[in-house]
């Protein structure tokens, strides 16, 4: 029987567990911190959990443009009080039990769990304390952490990283979130929805540099429509903990002060000290562990999975990246890792979803394709639910008509974009998807009609 050692309970390391057991080895899962990982304690999880309370919050105070007045005079404004301690405690039970759920499933399919750290002593032995793992395949998925400013140290108080918010018992009254990327837009969007006065900082000259320019347009559109503050092309050079709030100082020398500072500005490999390259195993020069599209490291033996390898920092990405480790190292037909089908999700009102190849790669001609897009305000259900912010994205082959990609904003863009993805990953036409019913009215029916906008006439 094989013995499989894995070094991480995350999205990685406990998928990769399920499949191997599935496939008949012996699977051992070191975990110091719970199964799910950052993804489900502290991270993805509770961070949606808190997402869908300002979702809601939103629609509640929006609620009057319906013909809804709750709690207010007729015809008057919504107010919305939010109990942060009751949505913080929320989040938290719902991560533990998420993380308790994960962990007897797994354990449920025969897979033993060892707490505390893992180190590799050599390719075939993990070191857990006094105690010696033998393995024949190794897996790495030991994750990532926050990123600190030299300057900026978060204390826990004033000065935060996503990981400490959720013990706050106050809201809030002046945030200032520093890093406009996917996790720094996310937060300040929510809570600028519960209730929070934010500043949004950005070292760009627009938010959300990552994603595609038309839907971060929108969304800082709607940022600063709900009363936020947006500084562009600003990099913070200090935060400073003042007892009752925070002074925040930028490399031009500007000042602005706040309740607290959000620091959202990347993530560091959980590599270090763990026995990767006294094992031979390659990193890069930001310590992440380098691995090929089967997950492998340059360590016979040895695979890797999730944020400690840099590839595409999405749980969904971890998960498959361990599942391939585990069908390779066991000999089981496997496709390797393919980037362009993976679809990803910023968790902001309106939501951004996208799949595939970018506007970005057919402007600078790395793909010859065609592209149309269709704003959200002309979808009968969307003025039905008065979103009016959002457009459909659809990109096909110039020639064959072939789905490359697309992107969603609008509400719920995360689950209408599995449409496209589909269509991505199996190689449809928008031929195919134009002559694919959709349910009328609906905001999935802006896709079937983005792809009849793409169809061309047969030659006579």
């Amino acid at each position: 029987m094989t013995k499989v050692v894995i070094i991480g309970g995350g999205p990685g390391g406990y998928e990769a567990a399920l499949v191997a057991t599935q496939l008949g080895a012996e699977v051992t899962v070191v975990d110091r911190d719970g199964i799910g990982g950052a993804c489900v304690l502290t991270d993805c999880v509770p961070s949606k959990t808190m997402i869908a309370t300002s979702v809601r919050s939103t629609y509640v105070r929006e609620s009057a443009k319906l013909g809804l007045n709750v709690g207010a005079e007729p015809a008057g404004p919504c107010s919305v009080k939010v109990d942060i301690g009751t949505v913080n405690a929320r989040v938290k039970r719902l991560a533990q039990a998420q993380s308790d759920d994960t962990a007897a499933r797994v354990v449920k399919e025969g897979v033993e769990i060892v707490p505390g750290e893992g180190r590799l002593v050599d390719p075939r032995i993990v070191a857990v304390g006094d105690q010696r793992l033998r393995a024949d395949v190794v897996l790495v998925s030991t994750g990532a952490h926050p990123r600190e400013l030299p300057n900026a140290k978060p204390d826990g108080d004033r000065i935060l990283t996503w990981r400490q918010l959720y013990d706050l018992d106050t809201l809030p009254e002046k945030l200032i979130v520093v890093g406009s990327g996917v996790t720094g837009a996310e937060f300040a969007n929510a809570y600028q929805a519960l209730g929070s006065e934010v500043t949004l900082v950005s070292s760009r000259d627009h938010v959300m540099p990552t994603q595609d320019v038309d839907a971060a347009k929108v969304l800082e559109g709607v940022f600063r429509r709900s009363g936020m503050t947006v500084l562009a092309n600003s990099r913070a050079e200090s935060v400073t903990n003042t007892g009752d709030g925070v002074h925040v100082t930028f490399s031009d020398g500007r000042e602005i002060e706040g309740s607290h500072c959000l620091m959202t500005v990347g993530m560091i490999p959980n590599t270090a000290n763990i026995g990767l390259e006294e094992t031979g195993v390659r990193l890069d020069k930001g310590g992440f562990v380098q691995v090929d599209r089967v997950s492998r490291t340059s360590t016979p033996g040895v695979y890797a999975a999730g944020d400690c390898t840099g590839v595409n920092m999405l749980a969904s990405v971890a998960a498959m990246q361990g599942r391939i480790a585990m069908w390779h190292a066991l000999g089981e037909a496997v496709s390797p890792l393919k980037l362009s089908t993976v679809a990803s999700t910023v968790f902001t009102h309106p939501e951004i979803a996208a799949v595939g190849a970018s506007e970005e790669d057919v402007r600078s001609g790395k793909v010859d394709a065609r592209i149309v897009t269709l704003p959200l305000d002309t979808n009968p259900r969307a003025k039905m639910n008065n979103s009016k912010d959002g457009f459909i994205k659809l990109i096909c082959r110039q020639q064959t008509g072939i789905v490359l990609g697309g992107v969603i904003v609008g509400p719920r863009a995360s689950e209408l974009i599995l449409g496209v993805s589909i269509a991505v990953q199996q190689r449809l036409t928008v031929d195919e998807i134009a002559h694919t019913f959709a349910v009328y009215p609906s905001l999935s029916g802006s896709v079937t009609e983005a792809a009849r906008s793409l169809m061309q006439a047969s030659p006579e």
